[in-house]
């Protein structure tokens, strides 16, 4: 049995911080400085975080190599899973030759490209968050927008951008599911947290997408829309989550924003083209996402859910579970650390996507030998970015199982008053190493709650507040930015270029959340849930 140690330079959490964070500081040197490929990045991250984790940690090979390949396995599927059959959804729309009747439907909605921006990712990409999470929504929208005419490095950017508030509700409310399981907090007041704190920025991320895509003038253009749709997802995500149920969080405030945006745009949107197709052949083209949306919501619908859930098969990964034991102050009493893996290969949301596409080919005339090319087309495609998400996750893991992820951890929860805010980026990091938000949760919630007990400050708030950070991470995780790249077929050196671009805005905008994070801490802690 191996204990974690999270000051192994000189006992000292100042310098055991610096050196845990070798790994994060390779993978932002090569990214945004060198202008290296994510997959490039990330292999060379994952090599700096095992040096540290044996070097320095003292973590026994067997166990290294173990957190490496439980973190590949995660990577592969089900976040891979989900991304390869998003991917392979919108190449059976584009091989089949209905993806230009459903431009011409978005089209004959408006020509205006910032209204469709809003409709594909900021709308429409919150509702296939709030249905199936995982990468997925950057997928499907920026695909969408590449074949609507967006440039491939705007339509990324765009997205990833648009994929922030709806992302701590994700895949009905999955994150804050597990954030209440690892710390203990009833699900109700979680989600009443993260609805609070991520509310008032989700008001304005329509103006802010639109602003950073047009400038101020092309803001001034399109406001009517820009602020209907902000106030009618901000207004649905806080009462929802803290009056109906967190769980249809995003799905209905997607629905929301989506109704209000066609409500606008058809009263000042002013003249549209004329549609050049029937109504049938739109409703034709319509079925890959139609089909998308019925599966994932049937995936999630608890009957089903629990009988798909019946032939999983957890594995408890050789070498590693229960190995490790986690000790104070990261945990309340040294305990063994768990590394189970669920596989969930007719349960995950990757699945239910996968039968949309066979049922989309299907319904798209698609003989089966043109399918068999578009799934060898997609997985060729894939490859690099399948590559990344399994060296990113091998990275997280390792950093997990080491220690060195607690250390920063602990360095963060060092901050005293200021916590609240570094609260808020903790979650953040989390993320931005994990590229998801459930992760994060599962991996500093517990973390943010022990903080907050000992400062004297509201647990709940705490804890909410490492989500809702966290979701401010995604655009900079190296799966969402392989993501985005391969599905606009983004040239490889370009995917440097906007991690650059994302950097700016993840920062700031994580930022603002710890301010509300400090403001509920300390101005109104009687709004705080």
């Amino acid at each position: 049995m191996w204990q974690q140690n999270y000051t192994p330079v000189s006992d000292s959490l100042a310098l055991s911080a610096l050196v845990a964070a070798i790994p994060i500081f390779v993978l932002l040197v090569l990214l945004g400085v060198v202008r290296k490929p994510a997959w490039m990045a990330s292999l060379a991250g994952l090599a700096a975080a095992a040096l540290v984790a044996v070097l320095v940690y003292g973590m026994p090979l067997g166990r290294m190599m173990g957190a490496i390949t439980f973190g590949a396995a995660f990577g592969l599927f089900p976040i891979g899973w989900v991304v390869f059959t998003a991917i392979l959804l919108y190449r059976i729309t584009l091989e089949s030759g209905k993806f230009d009747l459903l431009k011409d439907s978005i089209g004959h909605l408006t020509a205006d490209p910032r209204l469709q921006a809003l409709l594909i990712a900021f709308a429409f990409g919150a509702f296939v968050e709030g249905a199936a999470g995982f990468g997925t929504p950057v997928a499907v929208a920026s695909a969408m927008l590449v074949g609507l005419g967006f440039e491939p490095f705007k339509a990324a950017a765009i997205c990833l951008l648009a994929n922030t508030a709806p992302v701590a509700f994700g895949s009905i409310a999955i994150p804050i599911t597990t954030l209440a399981v690892t710390t203990g907090l009833p699900f109700s007041r979680l989600s009443s947290g993260v609805g609070r704190i991520c509310a008032p920025v989700s008001l304005f991320i329509p103006a802010y997408l639109i602003l950073v895509m047009s400038g101020w003038k092309g803001l001034k253009a399109v406001l009517p829309a820009v602020t209907v749709c902000g106030i009618a997802f901000a207004g649905t995500q806080f009462v929802v989550s803290n009056y109906v149920n967190g769980l249809l969080t995003d799905i209905l405030s997607s629905l929301a924003a989506m109704g209000a945006l066609i409500i606008v745009i058809r009263f000042t949107g002013g003249p549209r083209p004329q549609s050049k197709h029937t109504g049938r052949e739109i409703a034709v083209a319509w079925a890959p996402y139609v089909l998308l949306v019925v599966f994932v919501l049937l995936w999630s619908y608890a009957p089903v859910k629990a009988k798909l859930d019946s032939v999983n098969m957890p594995v408890n990964w050789p070498g590693l579970h229960n190995t490790i034991v986690r000790m104070p102050p990261v945990v309340a009493t040294p305990s063994r650390y768990p590394a189970s893996y669920n596989f969930t290969w007719l349960s995950a949301s990757g699945t239910a996507c996968l039968f949309a596409a066979i049922l989309a080919a299907m319904v798209a005339g698609l003989k089966p030998r043109k399918f068999a090319g578009v799934i060898a087309h997609t997985a060729k495609q894939l490859a690099l970015a399948e590559l990344t998400l399994a060296a990113v996750l091998g990275l997280a893991m390792l950093m997990n199982y080491s220690g060195a992820t607690a250390t920063l951890g602990l360095a963060f929860a060092a901050t005293g008053r200021l916590f609240p805010f570094f609260s808020a980026l903790l979650g953040w990091l989390g993320v931005f190493l994990t590229g998801s938000d459930t992760s994060a949760n599962a991996l500093f919630g517990t973390l943010q709650v022990v903080t907050a007990t000992k400062l004297g400050m509201n647990t709940a708030l705490m804890a909410s507040a490492n989500s809702a950070g966290g979701v401010m991470g995604k655009m900079i995780s190296l799966t969402s930015i392989a993501v985005a790249s391969c599905a606009t077929s983004m040239k490889r050196e370009d995917e440097a270029l906007l991690f650059r671009f994302t950097m700016k805005h993840s920062v700031l905008l994580a930022s603002v959340i710890g301010l509300i994070v400090m403001f509920y801490a300390y101005v109104m802690p009687g709004w705080a849930p």
